[in-house]
């Protein structure tokens, strides 16, 4: 019976337990629709000795000022990773044959108990940095980023940023002198000293604004803004020379919202802005910064509630492979 059929067999060569036996199984001998949903199906945290990366989710909305549901953007994006993240041809890497990244799972978060949660959110990456593990962070509303940064800023003093959105987040308080909410975690990052402001890349910036301070205040601390239509007058070459020239070799995080990509390809967010960034666009840039020295990174404001067929959530989980290998290749140089 089932003659024809090895798959059972752990000395037949099509047997998956004959490889896990000898620890030899990889992402592509894995059927794509079984096992544990991790993102791009890449080992759990405690299944590889001293990983570099780990991805973390953080499903947390409570600083949203318009509509909540990115709490649950870390579950749409590893649902959307249905592929093997084997070999990205653009930047030369495999990331399973580095065996270096894994999946941290998701905090243990409320959205409704903000000051608790930006504690754990610092404390658990604090953790992960302690192991020496590279955190890149799935959100989550844009507020993750502040307390990511004081976690930063024990490890690596003052970071460099390079900031990816439609909105600069750099606006004081929200609804009567809220001062913890997506729109104002860069304002607090660089009151606090946690990073440094002429070390501080905006791109993409665009649309309507409540008051031209969004702009001016960040602008005075130093930090270098290029709107989308700075962008397109300077061109590719010339914005990404830019970005490096600021960068330098500093230690830097990259923060990327999915806003700042066109609502066309990118509809699952709380703040959409027409005329964004395509797709390619945004995979070339990020790729374009492959020798910036990166200690961190997310990927945040994805909100699948608002997502038509996934296309955020893909959207989102592409985003955050292309700054893993662009991180690995950074890593490997």
């Amino acid at each position: 019976m089932y003659s024809d059929d090895k798959s059972g067999d752990l000395n037949s060569p099509h047997s998956l337990g004959r490889y896990r036996k000898k620890g030899l199984v990889t992402t592509n001998d894995i059927r794509r629709f079984v096992g544990i949903p991790t993102f791009l199906r890449v080992p759990l945290m405690g299944d590889v000795e001293k990983p570099k990366f780990g991805i973390v989710g953080i499903p947390y909305d409570g600083g949203v000022a318009r509509t909540p549901g990115t709490r649950f953007g870390p579950r749409g994006i590893r649902n959307a990773c249905w592929r093997s993240p084997e070999y990205h041809e653009g930047l030369d890497v495999a990331l399973s044959e580095q065996n270096s990244v894994v999946d941290c799972g998701d905090m243990l978060i409320s959205p409704m108990l903000v000051q608790d949660a930006l504690t754990t959110i610092d404390n658990e990456i604090s953790d992960l940095l302690a192991q020496g593990i590279t955190p890149v962070s799935v959100g989550g509303d844009h507020g993750i980023t502040y307390p990511i940064l004081h976690a930063m800023n024990r490890v690596y003093g003052k970071v460099a940023i390079v900031h990816f959105d439609a909105h600069s987040d750099t606006w004081d308080s929200y609804f009567g002198g809220y001062k913890y909410t997506h729109g104002t975690p860069f304002r607090r990052a660089i009151e606090e000293n946690l990073i440094n402001p002429k070390k501080y890349v905006m791109l993409g910036i665009r649309g309507s604004l409540y008051d031209p301070e969004d702009f001016t205040w960040a602008r005075d601390q130093g930090v270098t803004i290029i709107t989308l239509d700075e962008y397109y007058k300077m061109g590719f070459e010339k914005s990404m020379d830019l970005v490096k020239k600021v960068l330098g070799s500093s230690k830097t995080y990259l923060t990327f919202d999915i806003d700042g990509i066109d609502p066309t390809f990118a509809p699952g967010t709380g703040t959409p802005e027409v005329g964004g960034f395509n797709v390619r666009e945004s995979q070339l840039i990020i790729r374009a910064l492959n020798e910036i020295n990166f200690v961190g990174a997310d990927v945040v404001e994805v909100s699948p509630p608002f997502d038509l067929n996934n296309m955020t959530s893909l959207v989102g989980a592409t985003m955050a492979f292309e700054i893993l290998c662009t991180m690995t290749r950074t890593n490997s140089l």
